[in-house]
């Protein structure tokens, strides 16, 4: 009787031994270790604050990106693979290089293959890669007039294919582009004495005119290196520029310069150093 016990054990212990190589077996077919890994990878370089809710959205996201539709329904593909890209670039912030670069990859690689024809020769086509463009702006916090200078100067024909490098270079400009504008922004609520009435344009002008020489001080093709120049503008600096104004002027008030109109200056500052797309 004992020896038929033993014997039952061992039988379940090598079923048991057996399901489970089988389920390691299924797994490794499934591909589901090259998927958490992935997926580890992408929390470890984005570093969010809630990981599980970023593990959530990143397996939904390759769910959406599995499903593929007929020639007729390509449209709808593409804003699926656009949505994929654009949460692809919110990963990272641009200062993490690394991290980013390897995401604006994916974005690419991704954009290629909208379209009824899945893959277009020698890039992403001219349309979706403006469309992009206009949506990192939106995102990034920028409004449509302030964007739309810029657009102009970086945005390509609908029937041009992007190659990469194009790619890169337009992604970079605009994320730098956003982060430059809430600088400029955070530099007119440190003017402006009272939120409540525009700041003197005698300042403004002071703080515009500090902006352009540390703007001045890059001559570096990489965009990236803008907000770098910009970054070289100091409490202290913009505070003696400020210092200066006010001695030298006589008036207790003088014109001023509204929000809108320091953000359009300073965004043009910007502009004038991005190259035209031709």
């Amino acid at each position: 009787m004992a020896e038929k016990r033993r014997s039952g054990v061992t039988v379940m212990s090598d079923s048991k031994s057996a399901k489970s190589d089988n389920d390691k077996e299924f797994l490794c077919q499934a591909g589901v270790g090259d998927l958490l890994r992935d997926a580890l990878l992408k929390l470890v370089e984005a570093r969010p604050e809630d990981p599980i809710g970023f593990l959530a959205e990143h397996f939904s996201n390759l769910a959406s990106e599995s499903e593929t539709g007929t020639d007729g329904e390509h449209l709808v593909q593409e804003q699926q693979l656009l949505s994929r890209a654009l949460w692809h670039l919110s990963l990272a912030h641009h200062s993490q290089r690394s991290a980013f670069n390897s995401n604006i990859r994916v974005a690419y690689e991704l954009l290629t293959q909208a379209g009824p024809q899945r893959r277009v020769p020698g890039g992403v086509r001219g349309r979706l890669y403006t469309e992009m463009l206009q949506c990192l702006c939106s995102e990034g916090g920028l409004s449509g007039t302030t964007a739309a200078p810029l657009l102009r100067r970086i945005r390509c024909h609908n029937h041009e294919a992007v190659p990469f490098e194009l790619f890169r270079q337009g992604v970079i400009t605009c994320a730098v582009f956003a982060d430059y504008i809430r600088k400029s922004q955070c530099l007119y609520a440190a003017v402006a004495s009272c939120p409540e009435r525009p700041a003197e344009r005698a300042l403004c002008q002071a703080v515009l005119g500090t902006l352009r020489e540390a703007l001045e001080t890059s001559d570096c093709a990489d965009t990236a290196r803008y907000l770098e120049a910009s970054a070289k503008i100091s409490p202290c600096k913009v505070a003696q520029a400020m210092a200066e104004v006010r001695c030298s002027s006589e008036q207790q008030e003088g014109p001023t310069m509204d929000a809108q109109e320091f953000e359009d200056a300073a965004a043009e500052l910007f502009i004038a150093r991005v190259r035209v797309v031709t």
